[in-house]
């Protein structure tokens, strides 16, 4: 697969980098109270839920990103049985794509991801993946 920076890390502390080269000083940040996420507390509105106390806090919440991973845990034993390391961020990327696409009917879609599929051009990374 080609080298690309990564989307994912193993640790909330080794997102912190990420964050800071991705998201803008003027985003407002919702967190758990996980430690990782203190170092962001210095450069963004960082709001923060603990959560063994209770899941939302005065509107804080981290709901998306709690549904966005219960449906990529989900695809992963229903769907594809398996993600192996090297595809993970390709897994993420469609998970992302099928959450922010949920509430789109099922044909717009389908002609949707068929639009895409003929305008782009051969996958560097996905052909022949099965002769490897």
């Amino acid at each position: 697969m080609a080298a690309r920076c990564p989307s994912w890390v193993a640790s909330e502390a080794a997102a912190v980098p990420l964050v800071r080269d991705r998201v803008g000083t003027l985003a407002t940040i919702h967190a758990d109270e996980g430690s990782g996420w203190d170092a962001l507390h210095a450069g963004w509105d960082t709001h923060r839920v603990n959560h063994s106390v209770q899941f939302m806090d005065k509107g804080v919440c981290t709901n998306q990103a709690e549904s966005y991973f219960s449906r990529l845990r989900r695809a992963e034993v229903g769907t594809h049985h398996h993600i192996a390391g090297p595809y993970l961020g390709s897994y993420a990327r469609e998970m992302a794509w099928r959450e922010d696409n949920r509430r789109v009917a099922n044909g717009a879609q389908t002609a949707r991801v068929g639009v895409s599929a003929m305008a782009s051009r051969v996958s560097r990374d996905w052909k022949g993946y099965w002769q490897r």
